[in-house]
């Protein structure tokens, strides 16, 4: 019984910690595959030498990147594709 509570608990600590980020993952997803595919693929993500290393940071380049599609997010459609990034592939919180 002790085993089980401990798994439920670091189950339910990996879910609050990605449901801490605000969002729909969904959404963001959507938005990403429509604007930022057309610049680079995932693998900006997922490289060895990545030069994002915090969820600020991923918010700085998100808004750069609104810049370069001529597309200004707002800020539901910011937050979303925040969360489908971290989720997907940076794991900040």
């Amino acid at each position: 019984m002790k085993h089980i509570l401990c798994g439920t608990l670091v189950m339910l600590s990996i879910s609050s910690a990605c449901a801490a980020l605000p969002g729909d993952a969904v959404d963001g997803q959507r938005l990403h595959d429509a604007n930022c595919v057309s610049c680079h693929d995932s693998s900006v993500y997922t490289r060895a030498n990545r030069q994002i290393r915090s969820l600020d940071a991923l918010k700085g380049q998100l808004q750069g990147c609104g810049h370069m599609v001529k597309k200004e997010f707002s800020a539901t459609d910011t937050q979303n594709i925040l969360k489908y990034l971290n989720e997907r592939f940076y794991h900040f919180q």
